[in-house]
C-alpha cells in the first residue's frame, strides 16, 4: 500500500478475534459458586438427619433417667421411737383393770406410760370401737402412727388445743388385746420405711 498509509513494524495484525477471557473468568466463578452452595445444603440436608437422630437419643436418654429416679426408694420417715412416745392409757368400758393391764404390756414394748386410769366423762362408756388415739396436731404423723401399730383399728384423733406432746389411748368396749407384739415389730419397721414412690412424673416416650 503506497501514498500516505504506510505499514510499519514487524507485527502483522491478527484475522481472527480476540479471546474474550473475562467471559471464562466469569463462567468459571460461577460454577464454582453453584457447587458451594450445592455442598452446603448437602451438608444442612445431613445435619437435620443427624439432629433428629441426636434428639431421639436425648428423649430416650430424658424417659430412662425419669423411670430410674421414679425407682428409687425416698428417705425413711422421720417418726419416733416408742421409747420416744409417752402414752396415757385410760379405760372407758365397764371392765376394770384393763387400763393398767394394757399400759403394763406398752412399756414391755419400750413405750413410756404417764397417766393410768378411767376415761373421762367425754369417752366413759362412749367408745364402741378397739378405741380412740388422741393426740396433739403434731402427733398425726409421729406418734400417733407409731402407737396405733399397736392398736390399728383404733380411731385416730387431734386436739388443736391440747398441749404437750404425749398421747392418750382410750380403751374401747370392742378391745380385746393389743395387736401382736410380732405383727407391731413389722409395721414399725414399715412406718420408718415406706415402700419406694415414684419422685418425678412420667414421661411419654
Amino acid at each position: 500500500m503506497g501514498g500516505r498509509y504506510k505499514i510499519t513494524g514487524d507485527k502483522y495484525p491478527r484475522m481472527r478475534p480476540v479471546r474474550r477471557r473475562g467471559r471464562l473468568a466469569f463462567a468459571g466463578v460461577a460454577c464454582v459458586t453453584v457447587l458451594g452452595v450445592l455442598g452446603w445444603g448437602t451438608l444442612q440436608l445431613i445435619d437435620v438427619f443427624t439432629g433428629g437422630d441426636k434428639a431421639s437419643a436425648a428423649g430416650a436418654a430424658g424417659c430412662s433417667e425419669a423411670t430410674a429416679k421414679a425407682s428409687a426408694p425416698p428417705a425413711a420417715v422421720a417418726v419416733p421411737k416408742p421409747a420416744q412416745v409417752t402414752v396415757n392409757v385410760f379405760n372407758a368400758t365397764t371392765r376394770g383393770g384393763l387400763a393398767q393391764k394394757t399400759a403394763d404390756e406398752l412399756k414391755k414394748r419400750g413405750f413410756r406410760v404417764g397417766d393410768v386410769g378411767n376415761a373421762t366423762e367425754e369417752y366413759d362408756k362412749k367408745v364402741d370401737g378397739t378405741g380412740v388415739l388422741l393426740g396433739p396436731a403434731a402427733a398425726l404423723k409421729t406418734s400417733l402412727p407409731v402407737l396405733g401399730t399397736q392398736l390399728p383399728a383404733a380411731d385416730r384423733r387431734t386436739d388443736a388445743a391440747r398441749r404437750g406432746p404425749a398421747v392418750d389411748l382410750i380403751i374401747g368396749n370392742g378391745f380385746k388385746e393389743l395387736t401382736r407384739k410380732a405383727d407391731a415389730d413389722a409395721a414399725l419397721a414399715k412406718l420408718a420405711a415406706p415402700r419406694p414412690t415414684p419422685a418425678v412424673e412420667k414421661k411419654s416416650c
